[in-house]
């Protein structure tokens, strides 16, 4: 049967479904993937299914109480298999909120390495080895859309314009020397999390993404890039707003203020590529 934990958050009370009791907390995998959602039904059991093939690892879903019924099949799937957990939250919030809360439950518990991966596909699970292996000498691993050439699949023209717009943006102003800042697809080592201030990590929407990258690259870590393709969602929508990209902008400006004397990253100031 399912049991029902009450996390009590700064802004609100989270409820986590878990199938059994609390012997599950002394199996587990050393990797947790956060995934947020919100409306994405369509989505979430091919990429449970996807993630957990891919390698040993645990799954967080935070949904933002989706009026689809996202949450209600995710609580089914978390009954059904104890790598699955699920993070409830009363009101849609926003990306970063959703992550923060991620990184917390994480946090709270015994895995070394987080993961960020997107609900709608565009991340390819079969993507999760290579990230792994590639911590094993990082501390954070970015995946670039942008390594060795564009390697996204079926984006119109307009928005890989802004996109590659976006990413020139905010190397320029921050000086951060990494191809794809803006990505979605990454790999943290706890101790870059732990030593984050999450309560002040400002971002909710995309820029939350540049943000946390900023955030670890200010404090030294060791940051690598992998080459990944990105592929636009199947179905479902955007969650692409008009508001997130003027945050973001603004939050990139507030950012190259705090440009580290050193002008490097925490790998002697070039990322490495794997």
């Amino acid at each position: 049967m399912s049991r029902a934990y009450h996390e009590h958050g700064t802004n609100a009370n989270c409820i986590l479904a878990k199938a059994g009791g609390n012997a599950y907390i002394h199996a587990m995998s050393k990797t947790l993937v956060v995934i947020p959602t919100y409306n994405e039904a369509d989505n979430v059991r091919e990429i449970a299914d996807r993630v957990l093939a891919s390698a040993a690892v645990h799954l967080l879903f935070v949904d933002d109480n989706s009026p689809d019924g996202t949450g209600r099949m995710l609580n089914d799937l978390a009954a059904r298999d104890d790598r699955v957990h699920v993070l409830h939250r009363p009101e849609k919030a926003g990306l970063g909120r959703a992550y923060i809360a991620g990184f917390k439950w994480a946090l709270d518990r015994d895995y070394d390495l987080v993961m960020e991966m997107d609900a709608d596909l565009s991340h390819n699970p079969d993507d999760i080895p290579r990230f792994l292996g590639a911590a094993a000498a990082a501390d954070l691993v970015l995946g670039s859309r942008y390594i060795n050439g564009i390697r996204i699949i079926n984006w119109p023209l307009e928005r890989l314009i802004l996109s590659k717009a976006a990413s020139l943006y905010v190397r320029l102003i921050t000086g951060m020397p990494f191809s794809d800042p803006t990505g979605g697809f990454k790999c943290f080592r706890r101790a870059v999390l732990e030593a984050i201030d999450l309560e002040h990590i400002r971002s909710n929407g995309y820029s939350f993404q540049i943000e946390m990258t900023h955030s670890a690259w200010m404090k030294g870590f060791r940051i690598t890039e992998i080459p990944i393709i990105f592929e636009d969602r199947r179905s479902g929508c955007s969650k692409m707003q008009s508001a997130i990209v003027r945050e973001a902008l603004w939050m990139v400006v507030k950012l190259g203020f705090r440009r580290p004397a050193r002008g490097g990253s925490g790998n002697g100031g070039r990322p490495a590529h794997g």
